[in-house]
């Protein structure tokens, strides 16, 4: 008996063993198609010189659209489908102008300024008030009555301290976000932030902001971080007041579409593993890095798969989210047509943090399941470990966020971030910041975490 327990155990090891060789095989073709592969790179070339920054609701979005449905249609999918979508169309307008102009010392100064998203306009005479610094959200009610009539000015930086600039993005991100309505709650006229950028330099970043019903709309523009410095500095001095004009403003919806495609899974159709980016981007650069290149990830996975005769025994699902920058409405669609129709996804893998060369995945889940999905993804580290892949707690993406009550796992592709938040939001989100081999590198480590996935599920 024991003789045969022994060969039992020795038989199991070499089948766990051959099966272990076979996957780091498959792993390996994976790599070697993509890389030596310019698809992507020509994709999101396009993308980015030929169509251009694709807010939602503008011409270029919906060129966006048709293009990647047309990409989609050419990968021999077993699928390809347009969801419609109403989106927000906000119009940046006139190029903003925001101005010092009481400092006797040095006459006017011009900042660098960008309107944030969704912001009403000052209108064509802009407006002159008194400014007011503060670092948090709380202080604004601190100071209360202080602030009336006064343009408030949120300086609180991104903590450079932190080696992950993502968690230094979420500790500064709120004073962009909800800075105009607790301003106008204590009677601010307009509102300045200070540019979630981890350099110094004069560069301005836009990005989402929204409204609160009830309360007063007010203008919302972000300055460059050297000239938040600069202001700061003054501040510290003397009483500064500041010219605002900025000419933007919300027209109305525009119809525009999710770009969906699948493989049609073999044994268990009904479970769903995802892989998305998002189609919009903002109206000044050229959304490269956001999210251009988590759009052709996406698409690279598929193309992989059919490159390589990969027949999936899950059905693997690509989606190209539209309106992710302000307002996610295309995330939020998606979701509700999924669970109005009951489906499951076992697992959804967003790309929504640049090309740069991937480090590992974050995941997330229901909190009863994550400690036994995250258990069954680091027994994968063996394998993808030798291409600098790892696996941590914490992640998803922004778009697939909604899911999350189908109990499956939320991955986020995490690459290097330590360059992103210098381009992020930015005119500088362009082409050739884009590496060409970190961005297949990124489509590579998608499609091994998806073949995976679909190998052995969770």
């Amino acid at each position: 008996m024991r003789i045969l327990t022994v060969l039992f155990l020795l038989l199991t090891l070499n089948i766990s063993l051959a099966q272990e060789n076979e996957d780091a095989f498959f792993i390996k073709k994976i790599y070697n198609s993509t890389l030596t592969d310019r698809m992507s790179y020509e994709w999101l070339r396009t993308l980015t010189l030929e169509i251009g920054p694709r807010l939602s609701g503008s011409h270029q979005a919906a060129a966006a659209v048709e293009y990647t449905y047309q990409v989609m249609d050419s990968l021999g999918l077993d699928s390809v489908w347009l969801q419609p979508v109403e989106v927000p169309h906000w119009h940046r307008g006139e190029p903003e102008i925001v101005k010092i102009v009481n400092s006797p010392s040095r006459g006017d100064i011009t900042l660098n300024a960008l309107s944030l998203g969704n912001s009403i306009g000052t209108g064509p005479a802009g407006l002159t008030a008194e400014v007011i610094e503060v670092h948090s959200l709380d202080e604004v009610n601190d100071l209360g009555p202080k602030v009336k009539g006064k343009i408030v000015f949120y300086n609180r930086p991104m903590d450079p301290t932190l080696l992950r600039t993502f968690s230094a993005y979420g500790g500064a991100v709120d004073q962009r976000g909800a800075g105009a309505i607790r301003a106008a709650e204590n009677g601010a006229i307009a509102t300045i932030v200070r540019s979630m950028g981890s350099n110094i330099d004069e560069v301005p970043h836009t990005g989402g902001m929204y409204y609160k019903a009830g309360v007063i709309q007010i203008p919302a523009l972000a300055i460059s971080t050297l000239d938040a410095e600069l202001l700061s500095n003054l501040l510290k001095q003397e009483a500064v007041k500041l010219f605002i004009r900025n000419t933007s403003r919300m027209l109305k919806n525009k119809q525009s579409y999710n770009v969906i495609g699948e493989i049609k899974g073999s044994q268990y159709p009904e479970q769903i593993i995802l892989v998305g980016g998002h189609l919009d981007s903002w109206d000044v650069g050229q959304g490269a890095h956001d999210d251009g290149a988590g759009c052709v990830h996406s698409l690279e996975v598929m193309r992989q798969l059919r490159k390589l005769n990969y027949q999936p025994k899950r059905t693997i699902r690509c989606v190209l989210f539209m309106n992710e920058e302000n307002g996610l409405a295309g995330g939020i669609m998606y979701a509700n047509e999924s669970n109005r129709k009951g489906e499951f996804h076992l697992a959804a893998i967003e790309s929504d943090a640049g090309g740069f060369t991937p480090k590992g995945f974050g995941c997330d889940a229901e909190s009863n399941l994550i400690e036994d999905y995250f258990k069954k993804l680091k027994n994968w580290e063996t394998l993808l470990g030798p291409y600098g892949i790892t696996f941590s707690t914490g992640g998803g993406g922004a778009d697939i966020s909604r899911l999350k009550s189908q109990k499956g796992l939320l991955i986020g592709l995490r690459p290097d971030s330590q360059r992103y938040f210098d381009y992020h939001h930015t005119a500088e989100d362009t082409f050739d910041k884009v590496n060409q081999r970190e961005l297949a590198l990124g489509a590579a480590a998608m499609t091994s975490l998806v073949y995976l996935l679909d190998s052995y599920g969770l």
